[in-house]
């Protein structure tokens, strides 16, 4: 009786055994996973702060270049380019086309 109590203690600290391995296994593994999550967003995250500086940045020009559009320079300027206009005092120079 002794001896069968002594397996079955014996039987029932490997079986602890088994389970606890198991157990650190198992987080192991899912802590390697969760590590190289964390690495994936992390380049992610880099990623979308680069797209949001690019946006700023955009945003910006395009605010520059609204304000300029409501200024007097930018109509003239549109008025010499696309319309050829001219002020009657200005002398206008063109490159002959011949040759």
């Amino acid at each position: 009786m002794v001896r069968a109590s002594r397996r079955k203690s014996k039987s029932g600290l490997i079986l602890v055994l088994i389970v606890v391995l198991v157990v650190i296994a198992a987080s192991s593994l899912r802590a390697m996973s969760l590590h190289e999550k964390s690495e994936e967003l992390a380049v992610t995250e880099r990623q979308l702060e680069a797209q949001i500086e690019e946006a700023k940045a955009k945003a910006a020009e395009l605010e520059n270049r609204e304000k300029y559009m409501q200024t007097k320079k930018y109509i003239e300027d549109e008025a010499k380019n696309k319309l050829g206009l001219v002020y009657p005092d200005e002398i206008v120079i063109r490159p002959s086309k011949g040759n």
